[in-house]
């Protein structure tokens, strides 16, 4: 899920009296999306709650995020993980803007999860045949 939805979700179940805590790698959309609560680590997008196959790093972050549920008494407290991806080669990647696009061309039939949803949107007329 996104960093500006999840903030939204956040803001939205705190509303409700439902404590939350967003987990992110991307400061500038944390600081945007004003979420009652977040940590952030410096780490490549996909990899907020740790380096993969490394459980203690993972517990790490994690432990932290879930800290923030005592140490941080105000809403709109962002805090700053210490961890190191250790190789940072990935942020010229990240920022590049070279490099071939691997996005797929947007498909814009109507797309269904189950055949009767299909059947169910013909019937009401929102679809044709």
């Amino acid at each position: 899920m996104c960093h500006q939805t999840v903030c939204l979700v956040a803001r939205h179940l705190e509303a409700h009296g439902i404590p939350t805590m967003c987990l992110g790698s991307a400061i500038d959309i944390l600081e945007a999306g004003r979420p009652p609560r977040a940590t952030f680590v410096d780490y490549p997008l996909g990899h907020t709650a740790g380096k993969p196959f490394d459980s203690a790093d993972q517990l790490s972050i994690v432990r932290a995020a879930l800290s923030g549920f005592t140490t941080m008494t105000r809403a709109g407290g962002i805090q700053v993980l210490d961890n190191r991806w250790g190789d940072e080669a990935w942020r010229a990647e990240a920022s590049s803007t070279k490099g071939q696009d691997t996005r797929q061309p947007r498909d814009e039939s109507p797309q269904f999860q189950l055949p009767a949803d299909r059947d169910a949107a013909l019937a009401s007329g929102a679809l044709r045949a």
